[in-house]
C-alpha cells in the first residue's frame, strides 16, 4: 500500500522560507527579483516570505543597485547580528574554539594543545568548556545569544552523539552527552566528522564555492577527504579514509598498522620526521606539530634537505590526488586543513605536476587543484556551519 504524505500550508511556508533564506545566505546580498529567478517561486510568494523574514529580524535590506532601465533594486542579506554560533575543532593535537556571527565572520578564537592531556574524553571536554568560556568573554557575548554549537571530531559520529575516534583511542564514547553536561548550554549541539565539517566550510565560504563535484582534502597529523556533490546549502558530503590508501608498496610504517599509506608520507608528523632523517637536516626546535612543520617549510625556501622533503611530499600527495581524480572525476580538489594551510603554498606546484602525470589526462585536464582559503580555523568554522545549516533548514524559525 502506497503511503500518501500530505503537505500542510505550514510545511509549504517553512519550505519556502528555507529555500529563500538559503539563497540569501549563500549568495547574498541579492534582490527580490534574483530570488524569484533562482527559487522558481512567484513574485508574490517571495515578497511575502521576505517580509516575514525581515519582520523576524533574520533578514535586512542592504542598499540597492541600478537596474536596466528601471528603478534601483533593493538588495537583501541575512543579518550577521541575528545571533552567534560556536564552532569547535577537536583535532588530534589541539582543541580550537571559535565564536562566529550569523554570517560566519570570526568574533573570537582560541586554541589549546592536547599534548598535556591523556586524551581522556572528560579532559578534552574540559578544554572545550574552557575554550567556549574564553571566546565568549573575549567578545563580550552572552551565552543566551548563541543559537547553536557545532563540534567536529576526528572519527565517526553515530546516533546519539557516540564517537569512535581510533586516533584518540576512543571507542563508543558518548561525547555529546559529556559536552551537554559540561557546557550547560541551552542552544542545540551538533556533532560531525572533521573532514565533513571542513568540506562544508570550503563549499560555503572557501575554495569549493561554485563547484558541483569537489574533493576537500583534510591535511593534518591525520589525512582524510570529503567528497562533495551538488553544492548549495545542503550538499551531499561523503567522507573517506583517504589517508590510509597505499601509495608505496611495502613503504613507511603507518600508525594504522599498515605500510605505505598516504598519511605516512604527507601527514604533519610524517613530513617532519622524514626531514629529520634526511642527510644534512638540522634539528627542528618547535614543540607543537604545526610549528615544527612551519620550521621545515621556512627552511625549504633555499635548496637543501627541507626543499627536497617538501618536493617528495608534493609527489606523494599528487599521487594520492591522481587516485581520487581517476576514481571520482571531481571538478575541483582543495588542499585544506592545518597542514594544508602551512605547507600548501610551498608544495602546490609539485602536487599539480604529480597529479597531472599520474591521473588520466582527460580527467586531470578538467580538475582544478587549489589551496583552501579558510586557514587553520577552517574546521572550527565548518563546525559552526552545522547550527547555521539547521537554522536555514528551519527557515529561520529555530536553530534546532
Amino acid at each position: 500500500m502506497t503511503r500518501v504524505v500530505r503537505q500542510t500550508t505550514r510545511d509549504l511556508r517553512r519550505h519556502n522560507r528555507a529555500v529563500l533564506l538559503s539563497s540569501l545566505y549563500l549568495r547574498g546580498p541579492v534582490s527580490r527579483l534574483e530570488l524569484v529567478a533562482e527559487s522558481g517561486l512567484s513574485p508574490a510568494t517571495v515578497t511575502n516570505v521576505v517580509a516575514e523574514l525581515i519582520g523576524d529580524g533574520v533578514v535586512a535590506e542592504a542598499g540597492s543597485v541600478e537596474s536596466d532601465g528601471g528603478r534601483p533594486r533593493t538588495l537583501l542579506r541575512v543579518r550577521p547580528e541575528y545571533g552567534q554560533v560556536v564552532g569547535v575543532d577537536v583535532g588530534e593535537t589541539h582543541v580550537r574554539v571559535g565564536l562566529f556571527d550569523c554570517a560566519l565572520e570570526t568574533l573570537a578564537t582560541v586554541q589549546h594543545p592536547l599534548g598535556g592531556t591523556s586524551l581522556d574524553p572528560v579532559e578534552v571536554v574540559e578544554l572545550v568548556r574552557t575554550g567556549v568560556a574564553e571566546v565568549l568573554a573575549d567578545s563580550g557575548t552572552d551565552a543566551e545569544g548563541v543559537f547553536g554549537v557545532g563540534v567536529g571530531v576526528p572519527g565517526a559520529v553515530r546516533e546519539g552523539g557516540i564517537v569512535h575516534a581510533p586516533t584518540l583511542g576512543w571507542a563508543g564514547v558518548g561525547f555529546a552527552d559529556l559536552l551537554r553536561a559540561h557546557l550547560q548550554f541551552a542552544a542545540p549541539l551538533h556533532l560531525d566528522n572533521r573532514a565533513r565539517t571542513l568540506g562544508q566550510a570550503e563549499m560555503w565560504r572557501g575554495a569549493g564555492r561554485g563547484s558541483e563535484r569537489a574533493v576537500i582534502a583534510l591535511l593534518g597529523v591525520g589525512v582524510g577527504a570529503a567528497f562533495v556533490t551538488g553544492g548549495g546549502s545542503f550538499p551531499g558530503i561523503t567522507t573517506s579514509e583517504w589517508g590510509h590508501t597505499v601509495v608505496q608498496a611495502a613503504g613507511a610504517a603507518c600508525r594504522c598498522g599498515s605500510h605505505g599509506c598516504l598519511e605516512a608520507y604527507v601527514g604533519t608528523e610524517a613530513v617532519v620526521r622524514r626531514y629529520g632523517q634526511a642527510p644534512g637536516a638540522e634539528p627542528v626546535r618547535g614543540v607543537e606539530s604545526e610549528a615544527r612543520l612551519a620550521e621545515v617549510v621556512a627552511r625549504a625556501a633555499v635548496p637543501g634537505p627541507a626543499a627536497d622533503t617538501l618536493a617528495e611530499t608534493g609527489e606523494y600527495l599528487g599521487i594520492g590526488i591522481a587516485n581520487l581524480i581517476n576514481l571520482l572525476a571531481p571538478d575541483r580538489v582543495v588542499l585544506a586543513g592545518s597542514a594544508g594551510a602551512v605547507m600548501g603554498p610551498a608544495i602546490l606546484a609539485h602536487v599539480r605536476d604529480a597529479a597531472a602525470r599520474h591521473a588520466l589526462g582527460y580527467l586531470a585536464e578538467s580538475t582544478l587543484v587549489e589551496l583552501g582559503q579558510l586557514g587553520p580555523e577552517a574546521v572550527a568554522l565548518g563546525a559552526a556551519t552545522l547550527p547555521v545549516a539547521a537554522l536555514l533548514a528551519s527557515g529561520g524559525r529555530s536553530a534546532g
